[in-house]
């Protein structure tokens, strides 16, 4: 039934379905345990401390953040490992490090000299060394080295260093979202993870003996396996999905978060106007590949039928069939296209199941993205 059992719950809000969320903790885990790696699942997806420890309880060894703010709040909240899956720069953030680095076992990427040079004056006279992984570009063209000769010059500037330690590599194939099919998918997931073992092996050759050697995206996790080598793994949506991760398995069937909405004007024979819009849901789109999303969102329960256009505060449906089965004031459910920056528009969760209300989850990250 697409109507929403939760009428009882105030609108736009971000629930979230505790039995599908679980299941969706329990699976990628399962995987690692199979494969005999670790998870270290990015929580930038949903920005929650609460869920980062229900994540680490069922047997994530640490996160991975984004973002400085990020950290600093999940440390705060009991999380006693992370690895900043970004390149940091700048004096006052990499201070902002050091802190945590007194308290926690942090790490965080490098690509630069420059990066590396900031952190050696930061941490120049600290007891405790600050310790790094290398991001390895694997096709996604965003950061990280992208031939041979930049990683070892980088790997040989770190060695010269006393308060940065090298302790692995890192890559996301992001690109893997682009790609026409499963098959495709798997391909580039494999030369990922590949170049990334081979980068790996590199830095051992040069003398630096490494722990650490990490790869993630949701889509490429949930189709292909992992080439032995590999350490850990950093996967983010797989925990409450969305339509993009959903198109890309063919299956909607894992989405634990859905924004509730309201029908609040039905003023033609086609069109229905939500009280969810673009600060509800944001307004992105994927174009493109096993992730593409059609519309600005899917109806859960008939996610045939997608929003077909956002303003800041109004979402619009322009379906026939649908405008008649619903009336003013009814409440659907909204499976967004892209999780991630949509729980960065909520300060609370609303944790669900079965009907009711289990408990309200602050957001606590949102916004920590300094």
């Amino acid at each position: 039934m697409f109507l929403s059992e939760y009428k009882f719950i105030d609108t736009p809000s971000l629930l979230i379905d505790y039995d599908l969320m679980f299941n969706n903790v329990r699976f990628m885990q399962n995987k690692v345990d199979e494969y005999g790696v670790k998870l270290r699942p990015h929580t930038k997806t949903h920005r929650m401390p609460e869920l980062a420890n229900i994540q680490v309880q069922e047997g994530a060894f640490g996160i991975t953040v984004a973002k400085v703010g990020e950290a600093e709040v999940m440390a705060e909240n009991g999380i006693m490992d992370i690895f900043i899956a970004n390149e940091i720069i700048g004096i006052s953030k990499l201070e902002r490090i050091r802190e945590l680095n007194r308290k926690i076992k942090i790490r965080l990427g490098v690509d630069s000299e420059y990066g590396v040079d900031q952190l050696e004056e930061v941490f120049k006279n600290e007891e405790k060394a600050i310790e790094v992984l290398i991001e390895i570009e694997v096709g996604e063209e965003r950061s990280g080295v992208i031939t041979d000769e930049q990683l070892i010059n980088l790997v040989n500037h770190i060695k010269k260093k006393k308060k940065v330690h090298l302790k692995g590599v890192f890559s996301h194939e992001g690109h893997s979202y682009n790609v026409d099919n499963v098959d495709e998918c798997k391909k580039v997931t494999l030369e990922a993870q590949k170049r990334t073992l081979d980068a790996a092996k590199i830095v051992r050759n040069l003398g630096v003996e490494i722990d650490t050697i990490s790869i993630g995206a949701t889509p490429s996790l949930m189709h292909a396996h992992i080439l032995e080598g590999i350490t850990e793994i950093r996967p983010g949506t797989y925990i409450l999905m969305d339509v993009g991760q959903s198109n890309a398995i063919k299956d909607f069937s894992r989405c634990a978060a859905t924004i509730l909405t309201t029908v609040i004007s039905i003023p033609t024979e086609t069109r229905v106007v939500l009280d969810a819009g673009a600060k509800a849901l944001t307004a992105q789109k994927r174009v493109k590949g096993i992730c593409s999303t059609p519309g600005n969102g899917a109806i859960n329960g008939m996610t045939n039928v997608h929003l077909s256009g956002v303003f800041d505060e109004h979402g619009l449906i322009n379906d026939k069939d649908f405008r008649k089965k619903v009336k003013i004031g009814d409440k659907i459910e909204i499976i967004p296209n892209h999780i991630c920056p949509t729980c960065n528009l909520y300060e609370k969760a609303y944790l669900v199941s079965k009907g009711e209300v289990i408990k309200e989850i602050p957001i606590l990250c949102r916004g920590k993205s300094y």
